[in-house]
Order: structure tokens, then sequence, then C-alpha cells
């Protein structure tokens, strides 16, 4: 089973990729036991979709270097 650390990884990772079926099962199985990582979930959907809904984009490294 996932520790809360690795399921936020893999939380924030699957909004940017799709993850694969053994990271999708290891989350789900998580946050089924897990309240606290289901409210952090929920707030990292929320936050991304307001993001795109506001078309705010965050800066990539590319855009810090000299």
């Amino acid at each position: 089973m996932l520790m809360c650390k690795e399921a936020t990884r893999l939380m924030s990772l699957k909004l940017d990729r799709k993850l694969t079926f053994q990271e999708r099962i290891s989350l789900r199985l998580h946050l089924s036991m897990c309240h606290a990582c289901r409210e952090c979930d929920r707030q990292f959907t929320l936050l991304h979709e307001a993001k795109h809904q506001l078309g705010l984009e965050l800066p990539s490294e590319e855009d810090d270097r000299p």
C-alpha cells in the first residue's frame, strides 16, 4: 500500500499525464482508506480546474533562464 507522500505525488502526476494502470489502482486503493488524501486530491482537482478556467499557466523552468 502507498504511503501518503507517494499518494500525493501520484495525485499531482495525474493532473499532468495519464497514470499507469498500477499507479491508478494503487492510488484508488489508498484514497479509499485515507480521508486526508481524498481531501487533498479533491483540492488538487479544484485548483487544477480553476487554473484552466482562468486561463492561467505556471511559468516553465525555461522561462526562469537568463
